[in-house]
């Protein structure tokens, strides 16, 4: 049992990050960790984090989402948590995936606001609400999971509505994620360049992508490190970044971003890392059309460069047309700028795109984060 357990908070810490273009929601971790009645188990559990995760996916219809957790540092030594869910958020906390606080406040608002993202929280906010004018003037925004038949259900919360709903960023976000900041503490997991500071570095995955910055705090209008409550350092322009999606039979399975310094490369199981692997989603017949690596992406000078690198090739839909007559072929070795609306195909039923233009055409099955959960771990309410 200590093994498939293992095996889920794997997969739960692939779903949570502090990048501001994957994240799809804010949460306090503190609090999820403590929803008994979604589960009638101990006091505080780590896993309850992976149901609320599958609840976002479902409501969102979209694999792969991720949430952007903030955390109290007493969590990471709450004796509520076994030993290896504490190890477990060290290592986040270490390797930058979750924001660690010794004063959270209301950091989990300021990042909904500079961000635009929804709120999953039970909490009322009732002395912030003029400050963000947002929680009850935007439906959907501040949604409270809650049980449900099969897992957690969100329910109406603050300002109404029950689907998670992103909003704007402020203009403040918009010109803090304009710039790089750097931290003046050493091996700062969040703005020092990356993680791996702490005493569980060596415990970080090797095969995830590098993470975008996340949002500075700001202290009396200054630039600040939410973790050490130093001022940043302006660091220049944050490099260009676009965001695209995977879509597999009709449903989005995965977002990646794509940076002028990093191409990315989509196939069947691509070697090294940053790689999107599709393998898991596909049929017999595209396993054996589509390559390891297929497909090329780079970000040059602000536009999408598609290149395929496959032996069968690739094709163009521009403008989303699926009619067979507007498709563009790609050849091997053949590189084309991705246009507004344009969607790359590696095969019938799988394509990439820019998330927004990849509208869901079929019934959502969930790719759980708790699939390997130890039945007496999900003893959800009837």
């Amino acid at each position: 049992m200590r093994f498939e357990i293992s095996k889920v908070l794997d997969a739960i810490e692939g779903r949570v990050c502090t990048d501001p273009s994957l994240a799809r929601a804010v949460l306090d971790l503190a609090e999820v960790i403590r929803y008994q009645d979604i589960d009638g188990g101990r006091p505080a559990s780590l896993l309850r984090l992976g149901m609320v995760i599958d609840a976002l996916a479902r409501h969102l219809e979209e694999d792969s989402v991720a949430v952007y957790a903030v955390v109290h540092r007493g969590l990471l030594s709450d004796a509520d948590l076994t030993s290896n869910e504490r190890m477990v958020v060290r290592r986040w906390a270490d390797d930058g995936l979750v924001e660690v606080l010794d004063n959270p406040g209301d950091r989990m608002l300021e990042v909904a606001d500079l961000l635009g993202l929804p709120v999953l929280s039970r909490v009322r906010f009732d002395g912030l609400r003029g400050r963000y004018p947002w929680l009850v003037e935007q439906p959907g925004r501040v949604v409270a999971p809650v049980p449900g038949a099969g897992g957690p259900v969100f329910i109406a919360h603050v300002g109404g509505g029950h689907t998670p709903v992103a909003g704007q960023r402020s203009a403040a976000g918009t010109q803090l994620l304009a710039r790089q900041w750097r931290c003046p503490e050493p091996g700062c997991a969040l703005f020092g360049g990356g993680g791996g500071g702490g005493a569980f570095a060596d415990l970080a995955r090797v095969d995830r992508a590098p993470a975008g910055q996340p949002p500075p705090a700001l202290r009396g209008g200054q630039p600040t490190c939410p973790r050490h409550g130093t001022r940043l350092g302006d660091g220049g322009p944050r490099p260009r970044s676009e965001v695209l999606a995977v879509r597999v039979g009709g449903l989005v399975r995965r977002r990646f971003v794509l940076t002028e310094e990093q191409p990315v490369v989509v196939g069947r199981a691509p070697d090294g890392s940053g790689g999107i692997t599709l393998g898991q989603w596909l049929n017999d017949e595209a396993r054996r059309w589509i390559s390891r690596s297929h497909v090329r992406f780079e970000l040059r000078v602000g536009e999408v460069i598609v290149t395929d690198v496959s032996t069968n090739g690739s094709g163009i839909r521009p403008g989303g047309s699926m009619a067979e007559a507007d498709r563009i072929p790609l050849a091997p070795q053949q590189s084309r700028v991705l246009g507004e609306g344009d969607m790359v195909e590696l095969y019938p039923g799988v394509q990439v795109g820019r998330p927004d233009e990849l509208p869901s055409g079929a019934s959502y099955t969930p790719t759980s984060v708790m699939a390997e959960a130890p039945t007496m771990a999900m003893r959800l309410p009837h």
